[in-house]
């Protein structure tokens, strides 16, 4: 996977060459990016096609986002619903307090707490914002946990590891060894979101996408198949997850 920055947002695109295609295209998603190089391109060419098409990118993803937000239900955060976590819908439970700070938990479900100065009318905001605080703190400490575990094991060392919003993709390896990892795998099962890190961090050893990559990711995972099948089946579910709990705060 490469990643391009526009603005202040990075896309992931996954690059794939052919020698039958006449000119280079990028084709766009639901959840993912894909460059068309031609066999003859090199690093150079295929970064300048990628400047030169920037615009219409970042436009046609707005485009994109735009519409699947449209189609999206807004949920109420209040108690008794279901917020995504880890392949499960955990329940939600919101209570007052007299504390100065919202304070939220997680105990076989969410624990919210709010403090008696927050309205009613602005509640549902507040619990989604703390909710997405949470769940993206969550991830990226078992994102960290995961990485390290297998650097020892593997003496695989990574630039740099980083959670980040990405609008397409679920993981990226950069050319300096930068990764970054999707936040909102933490709706999936930590099974999937190990798979995703482990994936990432194989493209340390091998960059493309060809049997040499497969075989050497059954090394670190051999079990890699069954995560990444629930990952492909289910990668629609995640997006429409994500837009349920951060809809309310956009």
């Amino acid at each position: 996977m490469g990643v391009i920055r526009i603005g202040q947002t990075e896309v992931a695109y996954e690059l794939r060459r052919t020698a039958t295609a006449s000119e280079r295209r990028i084709t766009v998603t639901p959840g993912h990016v894909e460059v068309l190089a031609l066999t003859t391109d090199d690093d150079a060419a295929i970064d300048d096609f990628l400047n030169r098409k920037r615009q219409w990118l970042f436009n046609t993803l707005r485009e994109l986002e735009t519409k699947t937000a449209k189609r999206a239900v807004v949920p109420r955060f209040m108690t008794g619903s279901k917020i995504p976590y880890r392949g499960r819908m955990a329940r939600l439970t919101v209570r007052r307090h007299d504390g100065a700070h919202v304070e939220i938990d997680y105990r076989n479900g969410f624990l919210v707490d709010l403090p008696s100065w927050v309205r009613d009318e602005d509640s549902d905001g507040i619990v989604a914002t703390e909710i997405k605080l949470w769940l993206k703190r969550r991830v990226r400490r078992d994102v960290m946990e995961i990485a390290s575990a297998y650097r020892k094991r593997f003496d695989l060392k990574p630039r740099a590891i980083r959670v980040a919003d990405m609008k397409t993709g679920w993981g990226a390896c950069g050319p300096s060894g930068t990764i970054l990892i999707n936040w909102t795998l933490v709706f999936a099962p930590k099974a999937v979101l190990e798979y995703v890190v482990v994936h990432e961090l194989a493209h340390l050893k091998v960059r493309s996408h060809g049997p040499d990559f497969w075989a050497h990711l059954a090394t670190l995972l051999p079990d890699y198949e069954r995560p990444k099948g629930w990952l492909d089946v289910h990668q629609g579910a995640l997006d429409a997850a994500f837009l349920d709990v951060v809809r309310p705060t956009l």
